[in-house]
């Protein structure tokens, strides 16, 4: 996360400009007393924003215009053009708003001033809980507890996570942070202060070991039971732990938490080689980040090419050459069967050097909690479009939930992070009494080396995939299609291709 200001472009617009030189919609860079500042014209009225995401810092100027908001180009995240609420995932904190006047045909824009966040609808008292256990601390769970106090909400909220780092920005892990290019304090989400000023209790290092759905209570390890009005269920994943046949072999690591992350970081400094287990998308984003720390890395995985199952074959084997041009080995088509004494051995006999291993087989769902207290569990805990489990009061959201995803009309458990937060987002919405079905398009990025990839939509099985512009060039989209139906959008550096086949999908899964 970033609070780097972006330099000046464009016009000062402290000094005006002609009105009728906005277009409608269009978002205009300039600057105030030194300082980037969007200037967008809706109908008769123009607003001023700060011109920076306050997620990672993208430059708003080049996001879309929806409404009275703007996205941002980078990871999608929401702001409001009258008052610089964050309104979506992932972006958590606003950006600065400007006093603007229109007088004799020139709009000019001030200073800062605080305008109240009034965007979002208000709880309705009378409609919600009088408190609220959320067991995990993930993207998921802190949306939850944040958007309520958003929206208004009085209630007491308690964040309980068996995790002490928790919530932190969990992709830094395997990306900027792993590679050494984030400081760890961009690692959690808020300081600690912030919850306190939000009463939001941080129950951490605390585990629930049972879940009475009917009476609404949790019973920690420490055998304490607490009552509540409701309860989120925002159990995340956990990663599949390898169990390779040996004696004497490398250290084996996987990546979920902080501790996670500084153990690799930890088991990378003064090492020479390692050895990636899985081409998945976590296994070769961690690839990337030792790479960057002159660790040599063998990757060993069962596919025939990196990725290729969910972004197709050609997008695979641009990902390939792509660390292949950094230093990455592969060995495809082959496991892990053993470790010994500094090395791996795989399937085919071959025996790699490593200093530690690094798994990313993939992660589950956890669901014990909720299948010991009878909730319908099949592969996730099943939910309803508004994310509430078969017990009335009980929600499910994140890794860990499988909810009916409209735009192919079936069910689906989808690992994002920005679909956690939304949905965290959305149950407090039901929460706070104003909330609807969840019909959020899902998106994540990808990070490897100076190549981000945007993906839109939800596509596990499609008929083709269909790339426009050049892979090679880093100026791509890829289209993936079931019967001439668009199903989801991968994309390189074609931002506003990402954006508007995200605002069509939410229009088309709209209630008519």
């Amino acid at each position: 996360m970033s609070d780097e200001p972006a330099p000046s472009k464009g016009p000062d617009l402290s000094a005006g400009l002609p009105f009728e030189d906005l277009q409608d919609g269009q978002p205009r860079l300039g600057h105030v007393e030194g300082e980037a500042v969007l200037l967008v014209r809706r109908g008769n009225e123009a607003f001023a924003i700060g011109a920076t995401c306050s997620h990672y810092g993208g430059p708003l100027a080049e996001g879309l215009v929806v409404g009275d908001t703007v996205r941002c180009p980078w990871h999608h995240a929401c702001f409001s053009l009258r008052t610089g609420e964050a309104l979506r995932a992932p972006a958590l904190k606003p950006v600065d708003a400007y006093a603007v006047s229109i007088a004799g045909g020139r709009v000019t824009v001030q200073g800062k001033e605080k305008r109240p966040g009034t965007v979002r609808p208000r709880s309705r008292p009378a409609a919600t809980p009088h408190s609220i256990g959320i067991v995990g601390a993930g993207a998921a769970g802190n949306g939850v507890a944040e958007e309520l106090r958003h929206l208004g909400f009085q209630g007491e909220i308690t964040l309980v996570d068996g995790d002490r780092d928790a919530p932190c920005d969990r992709p830094n892990l395997s990306k900027d942070y792993l590679a050494g290019t984030a400081p760890e304090d961009w690692i959690p989400l808020h300081p600690r202060d912030y919850y306190e000023e939000q009463a939001i209790e941080l129950a951490l290092g605390q585990r629930v070991s049972a879940l009475d759905p009917a009476r609404k209570t949790l019973t920690f390890a420490d055998g304490s039971t607490r009552a509540f009005g409701a309860i989120v269920l925002a159990t995340g994943a956990e990663p599949v732990r390898l169990k390779i046949p040996g004696d004497g072999g490398p250290p084996v690591f996987s990546l979920r938490t902080l501790a996670d992350s500084r153990a690799i970081v930890a088991a990378a400094q003064g090492a020479r080689r390692a050895v990636v287990i899985g081409a998945s998308f976590i296994g070769l984003e961690v690839a990337a980040s030792l790479r960057a720390r002159k660790v040599e890395v063998h990757v060993v995985a069962p596919d025939e090419r990196p990725l290729g199952r969910v972004l197709g074959p050609e997008v695979g084997d641009f990902v390939r050459r792509l660390h292949e041009e950094h230093g990455v080995v592969f060995h495809l088509g082959q496991t892990a069967s053993g470790v010994e004494p500094g090395r791996v051995v795989t399937s085919s006999g071959a025996r790699l050097d490593a200093d530690f291993v690094v798994a990313g087989v993939g992660v589950r769902p956890v669901v014990a909690l909720a299948q010991a207290a009878g909730l319908r569990v099949d592969n996730g805990i099943v939910v309803d479009a508004r994310l509430q489990t078969e017990a009335a009061g009980v929600f499910a959201i994140g890794d860990s939930a499988r909810w009916p995803e409209p735009r192919r009309g079936e069910p689906a458990r989808i690992e994002h992070w920005v679909l956690a937060q939304r949905q965290g987002q959305a149950v407090a919405r039901t929460l706070a009494g104003v909330g609807g079905p969840f019909t959020d398009v899902p998106f994540f990025w990808s990070q490897h080396y100076d190549v981000s990839l945007n993906y839109v939509g939800y596509a596990p099985r499609y008929g083709e995939a269909v790339v426009e512009g050049s892979l090679e060039k880093h100026d791509a989209s890829i289209r993936y299609l079931s019967g001439g139906k668009l199903l989801a959008l991968a994309s390189l550096f074609r931002d506003r291709a990402s954006l508007e086949t995200e605002l069509a999908m939410e229009e088309a899964a709209a209630p008519q």
